[in-house]
């Protein structure tokens, strides 16, 4: 796959209705981040001619989306891998493009689990009769918390992590969400205000789990050759891989260890880079334990060390490595599926358009998705026109 490294940009990004998109429907707001994505890309709809999506609730969502938009496309994905469906659409998308069979790919997303009169409690009923687990769901777990909340406790009997360092994770989101005038929750928060919240899947408070809100969120893809003539300063993909290795958190190999492990090494040998190399990493952070699995499975600490590697402010504004700048799925925005906006985040770092949380000098970006119980991966690595 080394081949195809670089010969794609992101020419487009954009999100809507991050947060309350009260009288929205998930179709509007995903056609308003879309349009808004290709006209950042300096395009028109009648330009893209390749589209990749998917959807919780609707395993034919493609089609209504290509209606909705009134696309005709050439090239389309509807793999839905959870979470990291927006990151695992990138490699189908480079090697379409690469065919000659598309010219610009839209990839995009949209939900109002938050504001929708089909609340939460019929998402999660919607999502146990579809894709039932054959020795789990008997049990009546609360997933995915149960399966996440397992994940840390293992993390914690076998390496000595502690909750304080999960806490710390959740502190260092909101230090970037406080930044990022986007983000759903911008208030104070210490690391005592997250041991001191509800506990609601020992060891998991609260303020360890993800947001629940809407939003939408859209990137279009193209050739670089063609990103160069585009208005907007191109972002290349250098490296991306998705693995899968469980749907079950019970059939897990090895409950500290994520296929994290295997996407990442494969986006690093493809890109050409080493951890190192990275200057802002964009985790998908469902849960404070995610941060610490995807830190030592890409390689950024040793396994068993992430506890250790985020504490003091280590992930925060100021520390030395820059972590979901724009307050991830904790404190920025969680419409269900998050993958998206570590790409979007990615971009806006590399293009300099990141306000008061930029990261000064960012030339590469980490774009790392999650989807399931900790089920399928997928890695990303971006760079700046001469990073090639």
């Amino acid at each position: 796959m080394k081949a195809l490294r670089g010969s794609a940009s992101i020419a487009g990004v954009a999100t809507f209705g991050c947060g309350e998109a009260t009288g929205y429907t998930e179709m509007e707001i995903l056609a308003r981040a879309a349009h808004a994505a290709v006209a950042d890309a300096g395009l028109t709809m009648k330009d893209i001619d390749g589209l990749c999506t998917a959807s919780v609730l609707s395993t034919m969502w493609p089609m209504p989306v290509v209606e909705y938009l009134g696309l005709n496309p050439t090239f389309i994905d509807g793999t839905m891998l959870g979470g990291s469906s927006f990151v695992a659409h990138l490699m189908p998308a480079m090697l379409a493009l690469q065919a000659g069979q598309c010219n610009a790919v839209l990839v995009c997303y949209g939900s109002t689990q938050r504001t929708s009169t089909f609340g939460r409690a019929q998402v999660a009923q919607a999502r146990r009769l579809m894709d039932p687990q054959p020795h789990e769901t008997p049990y009546d777990p609360v997933q995915p918390l149960s399966a996440y909340a397992l994940a840390a406790s293992r993390h914690m009997a076998q390496y000595g992590t502690t909750r304080r360092q999960l806490a710390e994770v959740a502190v260092a989101a909101r230090a970037w969400a406080r930044l990022n005038p986007e983000a759903f929750e911008r208030g104070p928060l210490s690391v005592d205000d997250v041991l001191a919240s509800r506990m609601v899947s020992d060891p998991l408070t609260v303020r360890d789990c993800c947001l629940v809100t809407d939003g939408a969120g859209a990137f279009v893809l193209v050739r670089s050759d063609r990103a160069r003539d585009l208005p907007r300063p191109p972002v290349a993909v250098l490296g991306t891989a998705t693995a899968v290795w469980h749907r079950q958190i019970s059939s897990m190999p090895d409950l500290t260890v994520t296929a994290a492990s295997q996407s990442g090494r494969l986006a690093f040998e493809m890109a050409g880079l080493a951890p190192k190399d990275v200057d802002v990493v964009e985790l998908y952070d469902a849960f404070t334990i995610n941060t610490l699995l995807f830190l030592e499975d890409l390689g950024f600490c040793a396994k068993g060390a992430g506890g250790a590697f985020v504490e003091g402010g280590a992930i925060s504004p100021g520390g030395r490595l820059p972590v979901n700048t724009n307050g991830g799925g904790l404190s920025c925005v969680h419409p269900g599926m998050y993958g998206i906006f570590t790409l979007i985040e990615s971009v806006r770092q590399l293009r300099g358009e990141a306000g008061d949380r930029q990261v000064a000098g960012a030339r590469t970006a980490l774009a790392h998705a999650n989807g399931g119980t900790l089920s399928s991966q997928s890695t990303a690595l971006l760079g700046v026109a001469d990073a090639v």
